[in-house]
C-alpha cells in the first residue's frame, strides 16, 4: 500500500471507483512532470452525488461534503492511472462553486477538498483559487481543477 493510501485509510477515507468521463476527453494528462486532471465532480457511481447551488438549495456543510467527494474521485483517477505513489504534491487547486450571488463561504467549501489532499500528500500544501459560477455540469455544486507534480519513480 502506498503512503498516500495508508494516510487516507488511517483518516477513515476510502477511494471510490474512478469516475468515467462525461464527454470526449480523458481523466488526466501528463506533461513536463505535471499531471493535469480533467474537472472533478462530486459523482457517485456515475451520477451526481448532490445537485444545487450553494447559498440557495445547499448550505456550506453540504458544499464541503461535495468538495471532499470530488477530491476523493480525483485521487481515485490518479490511483487508477499513474498511482498515488507517483504524486509529489498538489501544486494548484481551483474550485469552481455554483452559488447564489450572496454566497460568501467559498473558502470553507474549498477546504473540504484541500483537507483530503493534505491528508493524502502530507505534509505539503497547495496554492488555491476559489470562485463562484452561475452553473456547472449536471447541476452539481462544484468542480475541481487540479494540477499535481509527479515523481519519476514511485516513493
Amino acid at each position: 500500500m502506498s503512503a498516500p493510501a495508508a494516510r487516507l485509510r488511517a483518516a477513515g477515507l476510502h477511494l471510490p471507483e474512478p469516475p468515467r468521463p462525461l464527454g470526449a476527453y480523458v481523466p488526466s494528462a501528463a506533461a513536463s512532470g505535471l499531471l493535469f486532471l480533467s474537472g472533478m465532480l462530486p459523482l457517485h457511481d456515475g451520477a451526481p452525488l448532490v445537485t444545487g447551488r450553494l447559498g440557495a438549495e445547499l448550505d456550506t456543510a453540504s458544499g464541503r461534503d461535495a468538495a471532499r467527494a470530488a477530491a476523493l474521485n480525483a485521487l481515485a483517477v490518479i490511483d487508477a492511472g499513474t498511482g498515488l505513489e507517483r504524486v509529489a504534491r498538489v501544486v494548484r487547486l481551483a474550485v469552481h462553486i455554483a452559488c447564489d450571488p450572496g454566497f460568501r463561504d467559498h473558502a470553507a467549501v474549498a477546504d473540504g477538498a484541500s483537507e483530503v489532499f493534505d491528508t493524502a500528500f502530507a505534509p505539503t500544501r497547495h496554492s488555491r483559487l476559489v470562485f463562484g459560477s452561475v452553473a456547472l455540469p449536471g447541476g452539481m455544486p462544484l468542480e475541481l481543477d487540479i494540477i499535481l507534480e509527479s515523481r519519476d519513480e514511485p516513493s
